[in-house]
């Protein structure tokens, strides 16, 4: 999931995106209004944190112009400033939600959390993966008396596996599904990923993600 960060305090932004890309997600930063505007038109785009006092362009203005291009992206405010007419007027331009300055970085997360499941982007239902429970709306694992808290990233990949669980995938077909496109490093990325999928599914042996040499992945499932 790609997160559009437009924040001009530049320590704040990197501290954010830091936090933001641990939990799996992938963070496009811009340090003004018009920048972040640039960055919306040109690249894909699935949530903004946006800040309100900003040079160039603030962010009510960036809200709206981001409202024009698509009116269902989700949008958290954020401001340093606490007063009920911000609140007012970010809710009438479609905020889904507004953060005070200062606030911990968990918060953050568990907000944009709550918004993907209200608007149905993580769904309720768990997953039965061998004899472990996978609850996407948690990011959990859940079996042999442990519980795995799952990143975002590792939470899809493993959800798009398991959706296609006994069937041959492709690695630029992974790669395009889940980061977006087949680069180099984001295959180095993927091992990794794949690398901690088996440690957490290792105690089942009716489970396993085996690599077709020049080929892919299978996750099977017996």
């Amino acid at each position: 999931m790609n997160i559009l960060l437009a924040e001009d305090d530049a320590d704040l932004r990197s501290i954010l995106s830091q936090y933001l890309e641990i939990n799996g997600y992938s963070i496009l930063q811009a340090e003004n209004g018009g920048v972040a505007l640039e960055t919306f038109r040109s690249e894909h785009v699935d949530f903004c944190i946006l800040d309100i006092m900003m040079p160039v362009m603030d962010g009510w203005d960036l809200a709206k112009q981001i409202r024009k291009i698509d009116p269902d992206m989700p949008i958290i405010f954020l401001t340093a400033r606490n007063q009920k007419e911000d609140r007012i007027k970010g809710l009438k331009l479609g905020a889904d939600d507004y953060i005070t300055k200062p606030f911990e970085v968990e918060e953050l997360i568990l907000r944009i959390k709550n918004i993907l499941k209200r608007l149905g982007h993580i769904g309720a239902e768990p997953l039965q993966v061998g004899d472990f429970e996978f609850r996407f709306d948690e990011l959990t694992l859940t079996g042999f008396k442990i519980q795995h808290q799952m990143t975002l990233k590792e939470a899809e990949f493993l959800k798009y596996l398991v959706e296609n669980k006994n069937q041959v995938l492709k690695r630029e077909r992974i790669l395009e599904d889940i980061w977006g496109e087949n680069d180099y490093f984001l295959g180095r990325s993927m091992d990794v990923f794949v690398t901690r999928l088996r440690k957490y599914l290792h105690p089942d042996t009716s489970i396993s993600i085996d690599t077709i040499r020049g080929v892919g992945l299978i996750l099977r499932v017996n």
